[in-house]
């Protein structure tokens, strides 16, 4: 027997008696399957009503999600249901009109109440509650004020001997009850019951109420029907599923198109430029801050601060005129030099107040060997009106030559 024969010989039989060993491990070795929950996908992490639009297209509802109200559904061809399940803070005047207009056209609206009614204001903020007329509570609210209207209107007289009466206790109180025709049973969903929708007008066809509140009111609004919830958490993924809650969205919207306004999230540039490139962003900041400090900088020495002592007599006199004309104006400064002109010649001319004006400037022009024509033109009166700056500046020579002359 070869060599290369005696290695594939002995090759086998080891072979065999490995597995002639292991066979006690093989039957104790046991086969399971593991589920590993990765959380909910992207899609549903956008968009929490995403199961309950899996859920009606189940049930053969046509279903589409708006983020908008650009464009409403058309309601000539067929039965349109508008789903408000977002927030509708921004919704404009305007917006409303135009879509309880398209409720009245034959359109079914529903949407979530938002905002709480205010007593003091006399409307809650949210404009379709209040252009509609209903009013939203919390329900700890209407019990204390329900519990202050017994207090008030029933004396607490109890009889000796009254027997007990018990009343009957509502089963899952906290569950909105819905009652729909032929149905000796209720349908039961889970509706936050810290909200109640009151209607003082008594415009609602029909309601849902849990024991303490109403949390589904339903009014006929002109060919149209509009639905008002205290919220839509219980149409969410992880509600949806949960009591009667899937069935009553089906109710809502049976033989209807279903249109959803939702705003969904999205990420804007700067939050992606941050999850996927923090350090470029920290670096251009740097650069940023770098290039202001660098503008910023001073260059070259600083000027020194000029000496006090340069300050001549003639600068001081300078600002000091330019000072008095821009708080006085030319005019007050005329009327102070001719002023001074009449003063001296008082001096100078016993009597000289008691002449006429024309008298005056005549011993004026004697006395400064001026025309006369000139002396009564630098003292005339003249309009309120700006002077130009060479008028100006010729005027106030004329006065300062005739008061040098005296």
């Amino acid at each position: 027997m070869s060599r290369r024969n005696t290695w594939i010989l002995v090759s086998v039989l080891v072979l065999i008696g490995l597995s002639i060993a292991s066979l006690p491990l093989l039957k104790r070795i046991e086969h399971y399957e593991e589920v590993v929950d990765q959380g909910p996908s992207p899609d549903v992490r956008a968009n929490p009503y995403l199961a309950a639009q899996t859920y009606l297209r189940g049930q053969h509802v046509p279903v589409s999600v708006a983020e908008t109200l650009n464009s409403l559904p058309d309601t000539g061809q067929q039965a349109q249901t508008l789903m408000l399940l977002d927030t509708r803070e921004n919704m404009t005047p305007g917006e409303v009109r135009r879509l309880l207009a398209w409720a009245r056209a034959g359109g079914r609206l529903l949407f979530v109440a938002e905002q709480l009614w205010d007593e003091e204001k006399g409307r809650s903020g949210d404009l379709l509650l209040d252009q509609l007329q209903i009013r939203q509570f919390l329900t700890r609210d209407v019990r204390e004020q329900d519990r202050r209207r017994e207090r008030e209107l029933i004396k607490p007289v109890i009889p000796l001997s009254a027997p007990e009466v018990q009343t009957p206790k509502t089963p899952w109180p906290e569950l909105t009850r819905l009652y729909v025709e032929n149905e000796s049973d209720p349908a039961y969903m889970s509706f936050d019951p810290a909200f109640h929708l009151d209607d003082p007008q008594d415009h609602a066809r029909s309601w849902a109420n849990s024991a303490d509140a109403t949390h589904l009111l339903q009014l006929i609004y002109g060919k149209g029907l509009i639905t008002i919830v205290t919220d839509a958490d219980l149409w969410k993924t992880r509600a949806i599923g949960k009591y009667d809650n899937a069935w009553l969205l089906w109710y809502l919207s049976q033989d209807s198109e279903v249109t959803m306004l939702l705003r969904t999230e999205h990420d804007d540039l700067f939050g992606l430029l941050w999850k996927f490139f923090p350090q470029a962003l920290l670096a251009l900041g740097l650069c940023l801050v770098a290039t202001l400090w660098h503008a910023g900088m001073r260059h070259g020495p600083m000027l020194p601060l000029a000496p006090r002592a340069r300050r001549q007599l003639s600068e001081h006199l300078r600002a000091s005129a330019d000072f008095m004309l821009r708080r006085r104006g030319q005019h007050a400064l005329l009327r102070a030099l001719q002023q001074d002109i009449l003063r001296r010649a008082r001096q100078l001319h016993p009597g000289f107040e008691t002449l006429p004006v024309t008298e005056q400037w005549q011993t004026l022009a004697r006395m400064t060997r001026q025309p006369t024509s000139s002396v009564g033109q630098a003292l005339r009166p003249r309009p309120e009106e700006r002077l130009s700056n060479s008028d100006f500046t010729r005027q106030v020579a004329y006065l300062q030559t005739l008061r040098n002359a005296l």
